[in-house]
């Protein structure tokens, strides 16, 4: 059976956001276009590897001259979205695996989030076995123009900064009665 796909081209909206407060947030993806709204669940650590992998993907587009239109180096002003997340939040999947390229001909960025399945871990022991990840029962498909991409790393940005502040010595999260720091010996250490 063909898989479900929620279809994106262009989307009025994709933006992530959160719910729920510093330290327990969970992360979503959004897209939407007219009344139609997808949100995806998914890892703040996905957040920061999907923004850092658009960038450079712009980054890597703009410098290799092979596009006729224009890749800006930062998000356009007129771009910037700092609203919140559309209601109701209802999750269509959590995200597992997740795709990235340019399409040449319309010069889009394309981002492809397919649900998370126990079937496609792979164990330390199988990594040379070959491996056929299982079709999915639903995709998220978004193709987005370059500057509406810039826009979306800005915001995942801004919003994975907007947690828990980071230990300077150990690199861990402060919650706001402080945390044990294991540079410091299991001293509780604050926030300066």
């Amino acid at each position: 059976m063909a898989p479900l796909i929620h279809g994106f081209d262009p989307p009025e909206r994709f933006v992530t956001g959160t719910v729920g407060p510093p330290g327990q947030r969970t992360f979503f993806l959004q897209a939407r276009s007219g009344s139609r709204i997808v949100s995806v669940s998914l890892e703040k650590q996905q957040v920061v590897a999907l923004a850092e992998r658009v960038d450079q993907l712009l980054d890597e587009v703009m410098s290799s001259r092979s596009t006729e239109g224009i890749v800006p180096a930062l998000a356009p002003l007129d771009l910037e979205d700092s609203d919140p997340l559309e209601q109701p939040i209802e999750e269509e999947f959590r995200a597992g695996t997740m795709t990235l390229s340019w399409d040449p001909d319309d010069e889009r960025v394309v981002i492809e989030v397919f649900p998370f399945t126990e079937a496609a871990v792979v164990s330390p022991e199988q990594v040379e076995e070959d491996f056929e990840e299982p079709e999915p029962d639903e995709i998220l498909l978004v193709r987005l123009d370059a500057g509406t991409a810039r826009a979306f790393v800005k915001r995942a940005e801004r919003v994975v900064e907007a947690g828990r502040p980071t230990c300077p010595f150990c690199g861990g999260p402060i919650d706001p009665d402080g945390h044990l720091c294991v540079r410091a010996n299991g001293f509780r250490r604050r926030d300066p």
